[in-house]
């Protein structure tokens, strides 16, 4: 073989080599971008499944904050008329009396039939209709959680 066959020859290995090379990493990249793309998608599966697990555990908490709201509204009713049975029925022990059964009795419906929203509601309309009075409450509350977790 001459050596201009032989250069012919390795010219053609070479681009034969270039190309092969050319379409290895073609493949390789095609391979890539489908494993990021179903990376992704795994990822995007996973986070919604995430969000929709969470999403059900808030649902079932304020559920269960709600039937707690509504046993303790239950329980403070039953104590008010524990408290009618029991407490004094005369003079002034008994209008004190009388006068803590009513208002268990009548936060303890409110509890029952409006639950942890009708607290809500009620301190918002509180606030709404007293804005000073609430913000100097905040601020003697805050005053003294500071001094309470200071120590």
């Amino acid at each position: 073989m001459s050596i201009q066959q032989k250069e012919k020859s390795f010219k053609a290995a070479g681009a034969a080599a270039g190309e092969a090379t050319k379409d290895a990493g073609s493949a390789i990249g095609e391979a890539t971008k489908d494993v990021f793309a179903k990376t992704g998608d795994a990822m995007k599966d996973a986070a919604s499944t995430m969000a929709h697990k969470a999403a059900d555990a808030g649902s079932f908490v304020a559920h269960k904050a709600e039937d707690a709201t509504s046993a303790v509204g239950n329980e403070m009713k039953s104590l008010a008329g524990t408290i009618r049975e029991k407490g004094p029925h005369d003079g002034m022990l008994g209008n004190a009396s009388s006068a803590v059964a009513n208002t268990l009795d009548v936060y303890g419906r409110e509890l029952q039939e409006h639950g942890l929203s009708g607290i809500a509601d009620d301190i918002t309309n509180t606030v709404r209709r007293h804005p000073v009075p609430a913000v100097l409450i905040g601020i003697g509350l805050g005053f003294l959680l500071a001094r309470v977790f200071a120590r």
